[in-house]
């Protein structure tokens, strides 16, 4: 299924001639496994993770493009699929249900891209800086806790198009999600000093995140 909400970045201070690829990985937090608890509507441990999974990387499907073509442009991860089947072979992430989990995104540099591939760990070292968002961790689960969150899916994801009810009303969280006819989740923003001093090693790479506040 379709990562919902979608992960969307907006990146500056790139090279507009160099040629980059951007990619997601999504890792596990800790060695934990949670259930959730109804009375006290919270999430406990529940003993300790399962054997961990293939690697899998998304490599955006606009990769390769320049670094001007990457700053023009929001880049969402709208069309990044989840599974936890551990068998799958159509490339889409593999995770453990009831885990918890962090989407990294990661910007590589097209001359140290060798090492890329979407069964394969993310690379790491000179040309590939990564980025991680603490408030974009998430715990998987193949049904929802919160029947508030499962409308809202219905409602604001369009591939859940056929569970529908035009004819229901709409309350509570709904009804606050109702003000945006066209909700879409925050932009985060990565912003870059030139990625060839990085590649010198004569400055660091450095990230400023720009969040709207969802229920402004």
């Amino acid at each position: 299924m379709r990562m919902f909400p979608a992960m969307r970045v907006k990146i500056t201070g790139l090279d507009p001639h160099q040629q980059y690829y951007i990619a997601m990985d999504i890792v596990p937090v800790d060695n934990k496994r949670y259930r959730y608890v109804y009375h006290s509507s919270k999430w406990m441990v529940a003993g300790n993770a399962d054997s961990p999974v293939p690697p899998r990387v998304y490599i955006h499907p606009d990769s390769l493009a320049s670094g001007d073509t990457w700053m023009r442009q929001v880049v969402s991860f709208d069309k990044l699929k989840l599974t936890n089947n551990e068998l799958d072979d159509q490339g889409h992430i593999i995770l453990h249900s009831m885990h918890k989990y962090q989407p990294r995104i990661h910007v590589i540099c097209k001359d140290f891209s060798s090492d890329l591939s979407p069964t394969k760990p993310a690379p790491t070292g000179d040309g590939v800086k990564t980025f991680h968002f603490p408030e974009t961790v998430f715990t998987t689960v193949t049904a929802y806790q919160n029947q508030q969150i499962t409308r809202l899916k219905i409602d604001r994801n369009p591939f859940a198009k056929g569970f529908r009810d035009s004819g229901r009303n709409r309350t509570g969280l709904e009804a606050i999600m109702e003000t945006y006819a066209f909700w879409r989740p925050p932009v985060r923003t990565l912003t870059f000093e030139d990625f060839t001093t990085m590649q010198k090693q004569q400055g660091d790479l450095f990230v400023t995140i720009s969040l709207k506040d969802l229920h402004s």
